[in-house]
């Protein structure tokens, strides 16, 4: 077997340990803080097909939005969990920034859109959470008010490590796939992969989510796999089809520790189990191979025409 590890960066850890139980508060308030962010690129981004504009996407400090459109410049929201900083940065050479540390909800919602207001940028967002049902708007939560710098950091420590395996699994398909970017709807890191063909209407039911929102998200059938901080004691990464076919569930997927779950309807594996695993890199992208395949071959996906080799692609470098 191939060993895909990585040469370590010098002062970077790899794989961190990260207990949900002692980082819950300061994961529930970030949650809401990127929601915050995600909405100013919702509101000004143009519209992208299952709502691809609206992400955020792992950076070499945090997760940014990348550039957004307004007028005729462009700004930048950048989380650095490095310097516990917001930063908002424009194409003008301007910039503000908004400190990461303990504050409320509504404090941060405040400051921030404060800052966009000093730069020129007027942002009509919806004020409200999305996906969770205990939805405060922001202006009035003073409830979420945690911030520890280093549990925020060894979350984009997490991040980033899900976030360079998830690329190299999205590199092996030709069809149409996803970026590899960060759903804060729901505080998840996701990839997903397109047989090509439309889906049944999917119902809905999201919390405090309009129905048409997950009809456009799931307007085609598709496998998707990612990571999310909560489901196990440190995170858990998941997998799943829409529609799901027949036999979906009664695949065998990698590694040991990985397995279904009726009631999530999702094939599951504990960050933990990737994080103690000999190669992690590998345990990981055993677990999204053998579940794409779970889907792909219940589903009679064209996996002849969809996948390929990226080695036979690549130009010498």
């Amino acid at each position: 077997m191939t060993d895909t590890r990585q040469p370590a960066m010098q002062g970077v850890e790899e794989w961190p340990t990260l207990p949900l139980d002692e980082w819950a508060d300061t994961r529930d308030t970030l949650h809401m803080w990127t929601q915050i962010v995600g909405k100013v690129r919702l509101a000004l981004a143009p519209m992208t097909n299952h709502w691809w504009q609206v992400p955020l996407y792992v950076s070499t400090r945090g997760l940014t939005t990348s550039a957004i459109p307004y007028g005729d410049h462009s700004f930048e929201l950048e989380f650095d969990f490095h310097d516990h900083q917001l930063y908002l940065r424009c194409s003008t050479g301007e910039h503000r920034q908004v400190a990461l540390e303990p504050k409320p909800v509504a404090t941060f919602y405040r400051e921030t859109m404060d800052a966009l207001d000093s730069l020129g940028i007027d942002v009509p967002l919806w004020p409200h959470p999305v996906e969770i049902e205990h939805a405060i708007p922001f202006a009035e939560d003073t409830e979420h008010a945690s911030y520890d710098p280093e549990h925020a950091y060894r979350f984009w420590l997490q991040l980033s490590d899900a976030d360079r395996v998830l690329h190299e699994f999205r590199s092996r398909f030709i069809g149409k796939v996803s970026p590899v970017h960060f759903f804060w709807g729901a505080m998840d890191l996701a990839v997903t992969r397109f047989s090509g063909r439309t889906a049944p209407r999917h119902p809905g039911g999201a919390p405090n989510v309009g129905d048409w929102v997950m009809v456009e998200a799931y307007s085609h059938e598709l496998s998707s796999c990612g990571f999310w901080p909560g489901g196990s004691a440190e995170g858990t990464f998941y997998s799943y089809a829409y529609p799901e076919p027949e036999g979906y569930a009664r695949h065998s997927v990698s590694p040991a520790a990985a397995g279904y779950s009726r009631d999530a309807g999702e094939f599951l594996l504990p960050y933990q189990a990737v994080r103690t695993a000999a190669d992690p890199n590998r345990a990981l992208l055993d677990f999204c191979q053998s579940s794409y395949e779970a889907a792909a071959d219940a589903g009679s996906w064209d996996r002849g025409a969809l996948e390929d080799r990226p080695e036979r692609r690549a130009a010498p470098r």
